[in-house]
């Protein structure tokens, strides 16, 4: 274990820059790998701070045929020096075992594909242009904004004597309960047009702004709340950051409380939390006594 072995150093072609080798541990690289061959790749010079780069490796057979191949998931970042690859590229006794067919002439022969993803270099060794690069996801932002400017909506809300526009695809998708209302004969979905009256006006907007967004930025102030809203229209994420919000701010002085509402809306996840709390706070309450 730990001993080195080196394969020349190779680039793409006469005109790259960068120069790699594979580096082999024989015996595994560290204990947990100790009856493997383990492999990876090794940037040995690089004119750049870094680049990103994806491989595979895999052994060529007494036909010369490719197998045992192994191969990275992603891009990794190399830098120079730096190495990537497989402890547990093959078992030494596989490896071994004549019958295999790996080891012709006594000889381990390794095929390697390089990839890299930026200023990536083709095979005549000419750098061609750089990847593209993807824009960040704004499903969510994209998603708020139809909400906060009410474009193209179907139906009305009516929550306290206020009035909120909003999509019925959207709700129907988003809450098996608003699901229920529009696919059925029933009025709101005759009328297009929801009356809610368990829910005050703040809490239905945060609601609704998670319905729309994926995310609740006053969930701190209105936990409570908004965990009852999200039990009701069966917002299961929602009910669970509320729960997980709700415990990390439990006293002596609002256990009870909280503990009556996890019991109230099925939130089993608080319930037992609050019931820790209380049994951990009495033990301590027994041990300053005690003491």
């Amino acid at each position: 274990m730990g001993q080195v072995l080196k394969s020349s150093t190779f680039s793409a072609g006469t005109n790259d820059t960068l120069k790699w080798c594979l580096r082999i541990n024989p015996e595994g690289f560290d204990e947990e790998s100790k009856d493997y061959l383990s492999l990876s790749l090794l940037l040995v010079s690089c004119p750049k701070s870094e680049v990103y780069a994806k491989f595979k490796i895999s052994i060529l057979n007494a036909k010369g045929e490719e197998t045992k191949a192994m191969e990275t998931p992603r891009a990794y970042r190399f830098v120079q020096g730096k190495d990537w690859g497989f402890k547990k590229f093959i078992r030494r006794d596989f490896l071994l075992d004549e019958s295999n067919s790996l080891l012709p002439d006594n000889k381990l022969t390794l095929f390697g594909e390089v990839s890299v993803g930026q200023d990536s270099v083709n095979i005549s060794g000419q750098s061609s242009m750089s990847t593209f690069k993807v824009p960040d996801c704004r499903l969510a932002v994209d998603f708020g904004e139809i909400w906060d400017n009410s474009r193209f909506t179907d139906c009305l809300l009516r929550v306290g004597g206020q009035e909120f526009k909003a999509h019925k695809a959207v709700l129907a998708g988003r809450s098996l309960v608003f699901n229920a209302m529009f696919e059925h004969e029933m009025e709101e979905s005759k009328k297009n047009r929801v009356e809610i009256n368990d829910v005050e006006p703040d809490v239905f907007k945060e609601m609704m702004r998670f319905v729309y967004t994926g995310r609740a930025p006053n969930l701190e102030k209105m936990a409570d709340d908004l965990l009852a809203a999200a039990d009701k229209y069966a917002l299961e994420r929602l009910k669970v950051m509320c729960e997980e919000a709700l415990c990390t701010n439990l006293s002596v002085e609002n256990v009870a409380e909280t503990l009556i509402l996890a019991d109230l809306h099925s939130a089993e996840q608080l319930k037992a939390r609050a019931i820790d709390f209380i049994i951990n706070s009495h033990a301590m309450d027994v041990m300053e006594t005690a003491g």
